[in-house]
């Protein structure tokens, strides 16, 4: 899957609740009510994830989690990333 271009890019990010652009990459924060919550999140996410073929990169601080998306193969952002944002928005 190729990577997406600067157009694409910011289309993807008008229709994406919360992420942001992060050089090569989407990335969005996520709270949660506490540290059992946010590892709960971070399972639904792992799991969706693997059905996917497609893991994002996490950061977990107490209530607090990031995900990182980009498509390493590609270099940078593809439809994969945007895919997999969609989905774990709708996790939120």
């Amino acid at each position: 899957m190729a990577r997406m271009n600067e157009r694409q890019i910011a289309a993807a990010l008008r229709s994406l609740r919360g992420w942001k652009r992060d050089g090569g990459s989407f990335r969005r924060t996520f709270r949660r009510k506490d540290f059992a919550a946010a590892m709960g999140f971070v399972q639904s996410v792992a799991l969706l994830a693997e059905r996917m073929d497609h893991h994002p990169d996490i950061d977990i601080r107490w209530n607090t989690v990031t995900l990182v998306l980009s498509t390493r193969s590609e270099g940078g952002i593809t439809h994969r990333d945007v895919d997999l944002a969609e989905r774990i928005n709708s996790l939120s």
